[in-house]
């Protein structure tokens, strides 16, 4: 929780799994938290700003994906370099990655500006949610750099071994836009009622505020990350390895993501109820997967640093006690949704038709926790090995069996 420095290579599993999990699992879990919140104070504005928010969300997963690419090969190569020692190297590739994502941030922030009610559109928003989102969609895209570089710095402090900046990074990130959201979107004291942009707003500058602090410690720089001058160097080398490895985690969470966008999609032929609904259970449903994803990470991490010190066998041990914990936790918080659907549901709206779309889907998906502890923890240890083909095959293989089924229903 300090952040102190620890050797995750010798000693016991479980208290490396213990030692990385608990500032990760905290940092999911303010994430999570968020997510809660902020669908709490949306859902105030009406049916129709649920589903801008839900629909925005959508085409921000693409951000999402290249972020979370990047981070899994961050984390992979800088994990890796940690366990070998070599600090210098694992300096460098924490720069490269941030030139990548500046890049990959200006890609996205051109659509953003000029085409929102375009996009909006495309997802299949009706002209009441273009007309109330079109400035939520636009801020949010145009300002994407603070969503990559949030989860790139936090997938190089994860990979250096020191899930603890990560963690505090976002605690403060999110601690903001939770209070800022409710204070933009309603017009609290002397700020501006700014309604769903409000909500935007918040969110940015709260995420703004987290990447300031995690670039802050990343310049101080410490004994498993000494960045300094001579790292910003553009290595094109480096470059090409993070792109390569990459790539793979990339085109995992692009899979999964074109599952998410193609019943979102699907979802929008209906009705803003039916949007809503689905938005709120996603919400919820997240609030239980982001800390699950926290013991994946942990799992990640040690996979690549004692492969690094070659200790292979400990990295496959390492793998089996962080699901098997992973799943005890998704089985018990599986067992509450099914049972308070509807009573948890009802906390974040008071329209019939929404709350029971939202309570339906948020049993019939509590069903599958059970399995997604295993299908979390596995995918970010093939990753942290620097294995990202067998993760991707296992994400094709569910995507396709998802879209087929999305199809015949």
């Amino acid at each position: 929780m300090q952040g102190k420095e620890q050797d995750f290579t010798s000693g016991s599993i479980n208290r490396a799994i213990f030692l990385l999990a608990v500032p990760m699992v905290l940092e999911m879990a303010m994430e999570s938290l968020f997510a809660i919140t902020d669908a709490y104070f949306v859902s105030s504005l009406g049916k129709h700003a649920i589903a801008t928010v839900g629909l925005t969300e959508l085409v921000l997963t693409l951000v999402y994906t290249l972020a979370m690419g990047l981070s899994m090969a961050a984390t992979a190569l800088v994990s890796r370099r940690t366990g070998e020692k070599n600090h210098d190297s694992a300096a460098y590739t924490a720069i490269q990655t941030l030139y990548i994502g500046v890049i990959v941030s200006i890609l996205v922030t051109i659509p953003g500006i000029f085409y929102p009610r375009e996009l909006l559109a495309l997802m299949g928003a009706d002209p009441e949610a273009i007309g109330m989102g079109e400035g939520y969609m636009q801020i949010m895209l145009s300002t994407n750099i603070v969503i990559l570089l949030l989860f790139l710095i936090n997938g190089i402090f994860r990979g250096a071994g020191n899930a603890a900046i990560a963690m505090k990074s976002l605690w403060l990130a999110n601690g903001v836009n939770i209070i800022l959201s409710p204070t933009l979107i309603f017009g609290w004291g002397p700020f501006p009622q700014m309604g769903l942009d409000g909500a935007a707003w918040g969110t940015v500058i709260g995420r703004g505020i987290g990447v300031i602090y995690q670039f802050y410690f990343l310049i101080k720089g410490n004994r498993l990350l000494p960045v300094k001058v001579k790292h910003l160097t553009f290595n094109s080398g480096i470059i090409r390895k993070l792109l390569k490895t990459s790539v793979g985690g990339t085109l995992q969470f692009f899979i999964s993501s074109c599952s998410w966008i193609f019943l979102g999609r699907i979802i929008s032929e209906f009705h803003s109820e039916a949007i809503g609904g689905h938005t709120i259970a996603i919400r919820i449903m997240i609030f239980a997967l982001l800390p699950a994803w926290g013991m994946a990470n942990a799992a990640a991490t040690l996979v690549g640093q004692n492969l690094g010190a070659g200790k292979p066998d400990r990295a496959e041990k390492s793998v089996w006690r962080a699901g098997l914990m992973n799943m005890i936790f998704l089985g018990t918080i599986s067992i509450v949704f099914i049972i308070f659907a509807k009573e948890i549901v009802s906390l974040f709206t008071y329209d019939a038709a929404v709350l029971e779309y939202a309570t339906t889907s948020l049993r019939i998906v509590s069903f599958g926790y059970v399995f997604y502890a295993y299908g979390m923890v596995m995918p970010a240890a093939f990753n942290g090995a620097g294995d990202t083909i067998t993760p991707t095959i296992m994400f094709l293989s569910k995507t396709i069996a998802f879209l087929i089924t999305g199809i015949l229903v």
